[in-house]
């Protein structure tokens, strides 16, 4: 099933009931006087976000949404009911625009938060209310005022403690297995992750932590080359970046591999750069060199980043990652 992060949608709020006219009719009882009652209120739309849902697969399949309308008032001053709300699931971690303006309506972050996006058009008043003393047997009543209705635009962006970076077949996919129980497509050619991909991480009696596998990037994805810019986004909103880097080549390609990986997410949103980050060495188990890895740390500690080897492939490492991380995402949590 592909995975659908961004979609536009119509949403329209119900309609008002009319209000009645009508006269009271009792025995007995001349000119009983006019007894309309009011038309009902409109449903609201409600977008809800829900931590359940991890996709917006269902706008694939319906894009309008309505609120029911409120029914019409009857006679003996009865009111009519008021429309149903009609209420739309997203994801939480997405974002809500009005298509023709962008401007943003809700960011719905948090499981339960809701926004009202379409109000539900007012009951017409019955003609009780338009009696007088220079008009005591009034023919006329409110209608019902339309609910609101526009055309709304839906942007995922993924909700994750962990997000891994790196460029193509770094092994991004293979960690993300390692690290939790997701089977993600792993293959030796490029771009084999063409959609972020969750796994839950989980270490002792820690609580569980999410991990996003991002698509590659490669040189000028901000602008839109490859996979990155229609999936940068997803690292957004990750508390702790895992920069994952091919161990296997030379020392100078590793080097001008982490910054392509820092120039493109400071090119797409500058404030990446202060994210938390782990730099992460992988495929140590192909390393012929067993002085490149000391040369690698080295380096990077002359810059005051820490590094961590691994091989995903043979599970080396993964263990002394996994605390690292949960020490690390502890330590935020409880700050």
């Amino acid at each position: 099933m592909a995975f659908i992060d961004e979609a536009k949608f119509f949403v329209k709020g119900g309609d008002g009931g009319n209000g009645c006219v009508s006269f009271r009719r009792e025995k007995f009882v001349p000119k009983g006087g006019p007894d309309g009652g009011d038309g009902g209120n409109g449903g609201d739309v409600i977008i809800e976000a829900s931590k359940r849902l991890s996709s917006l697969i269902d706008f694939r399949y319906r894009s309008h949404f309505m609120a029911e309308r409120g029914v019409h008032g009857q006679s003996k001053k009865m009111h009519g009911r008021n429309g149903a709300d009609h209420v739309v699931k997203v994801p939480a971690g997405s974002l809500i625009k009005d298509a023709e303006t962008g401007e943003v309506i809700a960011d719905l972050i948090e499981d339960g938060q809701k926004v009202i996006v379409a109000k539900g058009g007012r009951g017409g008043r019955g003609n009780t209310h338009f009696a007088s003393s220079t008009n005591r047997a009034p023919r006329v009543a409110g209608r019902g005022k339309p609910g609101e209705e526009r055309w709304l635009r839906i942007e995922l962006k993924i909700l994750a403690d962990v997000g891994l970076v790196g460029l193509p077949n770094a092994g991004k996919s293979t960690l993300l297995s390692k690290l939790s129980a997701a089977h993600p497509k792993i293959a030796a050619y490029p771009f084999t992750t063409l959609e972020p991909h969750l796994g839950v991480m989980r270490l002792g009696h820690h609580p569980p932590y999410v991990v996003a596998d991002i698509p590659g990037l490669i040189e000028g994805a901000h602008e839109g080359a490859g996979l990155g810019h229609k999936f940068l986004k997803h690292i957004e909103r990750t508390r702790v970046l895992l920069h994952i880097l091919d161990g296997s080549k030379p020392i100078d390609e590793i080097i001008a591999d982490q910054q392509t990986l820092e120039q493109e997410l400071s090119r797409f949103d500058e404030t990446l750069l202060s994210r938390r980050k782990v730099i992460v060495v992988n495929k140590v188990d192909l390393l012929e060199d067993t002085n490149q890895l000391k040369k690698i740390v080295t380096i990077f500690g002359a810059k005051n980043i820490s590094v961590l080897a691994i091989s995903a492939l043979t599970g080396s490492g993964i263990d002394a990652l996994k605390k690292h991380l949960v020490a690390i995402l502890a330590e935020k949590f409880d700050g």
